[in-house]
């Protein structure tokens, strides 16, 4: 129980001391709010356009949840794939490492030109950078079980459904689960970047650009701490899952 709560204040306690911190610096210094603005400017920008920013931050948490869905299955498939053969890892893995290493922005006009400047290209610049983490996860996660572990299993004639649905996806299930928690992350950072280059007028990203080439930093810091707020959010609801469906990884993720 203290643990739990100690769990919660400290990060409140935390920003707070963040916020002060904040507000001293940019009044001893005099800050010109141009370059940074004031906590209490960040919070006025956030209460008057409420409606405004509730329907740009929507649009990007759809994009980052979309995007990271497809990512889940697409990484969860090629994860089972590589595990399971050796051949599929030669062919694939170099051309997994090598694609992963390209500057996802360098393909944005790119996307932009197949997909238009709707909502796709953003929710593909969210798989890209979702993809890796939960493939490599997923896969290291089923390669992991102990060998005499499947001798067991063999030796007590499982079936190789059986054996991978009561050994290899329990065993695999951490490393998995740690992956998500690195892809939903990325996943916001896709979404921004994707809004920053897929033109359109929709999602924080472009709150961010437009406040910025308008000089309204405030509005621009109200966008970045709302995109904050999602991501943590998000995070925790992956967290919340992997305590529903592993009880014993409780101890280690609080």
């Amino acid at each position: 129980m203290v643990r739990r709560a100690t769990a919660l204040v400290l990060p409140v306690v935390t920003l707070f001391a963040l916020v002060a911190a904040w507000y001293v610096l940019v009044r001893v210094y005099d800050v010109p709010p141009q370059v940074v603005p004031s906590p209490e400017t960040v919070g006025s920008e956030l209460f008057r356009l409420p409606e405004y920013l509730a329907t740009q931050s929507w649009y990007t948490f759809r994009e980052v949840w979309f995007g990271f869905g497809i990512a889940v299955v697409v990484g969860v498939a090629l994860a089972l794939a590589i595990s399971s053969s050796h051949f599929v890892d030669q062919a694939v893995s170099p051309l997994l490492i090598g694609f992963n290493a390209i500057p996802k922005i360098a393909i944005g006009p790119m996307l932009v030109m197949w997909f238009g400047f709707g909502m796709e290209p953003k929710i593909f610049v969210v798989v890209l950078l979702c993809f890796f983490p939960i493939v490599l996860s997923t896969a290291a996660g089923l390669r992991s079980v102990p060998a005499e572990m499947i001798e067991l299993t063999r030796s007590l004639e499982a079936s190789r459904i059986k054996t991978f649905l009561k050994v290899r996806v329990p065993w695999a299930l951490p490393q998995f689960f740690t992956g998500l928690k690195l892809a939903i992350s990325l996943a916001f950072v896709g979404a921004v970047v994707g809004e920053f280059i897929g033109g359109g007028r929709d999602g924080i990203g472009y709150v961010i650009v437009s406040a910025k080439a308008q000089i309204q930093t405030g509005l621009a810091f109200a966008g970045i701490f709302l995109l904050a707020l999602m991501s943590i959010f998000s995070y925790y609801l992956v967290i919340a899952l992997e305590r529903l469906l592993l009880p014993w990884a409780r101890e280690t993720t609080s």
